[in-house]
């Protein structure tokens, strides 16, 4: 879980990137070519913090979803070992 929060708070201005030139797919003007150069406008444009717009929600989504994961794959692997299916 830390691992992915520490991963999901690193690769949040990719996820900035990606969003903005996903929802500039349907436009008429295009701003955003591509992920460096919307990168760099964005920095420019709004300053390097806007690249980690979102960081609070998105960390916080992965790490709760690494937590039920991590104990679901735990709760199962006990499961099989009690029930002998991994002999």
């Amino acid at each position: 879980s830390v691992a992915g929060a520490i991963a999901g708070g690193l690769t949040t201005p990719l996820d900035v990137a990606k969003t903005r030139i996903m929802l500039e797919k349907h436009s008429d003007v295009k701003k955003y070519t591509g992920t460096v150069t919307t990168l760099r406008t964005i920095a420019a444009e709004e300053g390097a913090l806007a690249l980690f717009k979102g960081i609070e929600p998105r960390v916080m989504w992965i790490t709760i979803g690494g937590f039920i994961f991590f104990g679901a794959y735990e709760q199962a692997t006990a499961l099989l070992w009690r029930t002998k299916m991994w002999d």
